[in-house]
């Protein structure tokens, strides 16, 4: 058998022993989390306000609350500049 698949191969063997919670050389990279209902209380508006000015529906922003769901890809980063900056999104939406 080629390199490829000797290298293949022992990464499958990993990823199995990974995925059984045994000790490997993995580096498992996970996103921080993102506590949506702050961000919303501390923007000072209700749930159906929230998702007026950031276009997220209602059904997405309750799931997120209620940890159902996790924020993902670009709802992340617009969460993110909630967080921080609320009326930055604001106004690009009014333009």
């Amino acid at each position: 058998m080629g390199k490829a698949f000797t290298e293949i191969s022992a990464g499958l063997t990993d990823a199995v022993k990974h995925a059984k919670g045994e000790s490997t050389k993995t580096v498992e990279h996970l996103p921080e989390a993102i506590d949506v209902k702050s961000i919303r209380e501390c923007s000072g508006m209700t749930q159906q306000k929230f998702c007026a000015a950031f276009g997220i529906s209602l059904g997405t922003l309750r799931h997120w609350e209620q940890g159902l769901r996790s924020p993902r890809g670009p709802a992340r980063v617009l969460l993110k500049v909630v967080k921080h900056n609320p009326n930055a999104i604001i106004e690009a939406m009014q333009k």
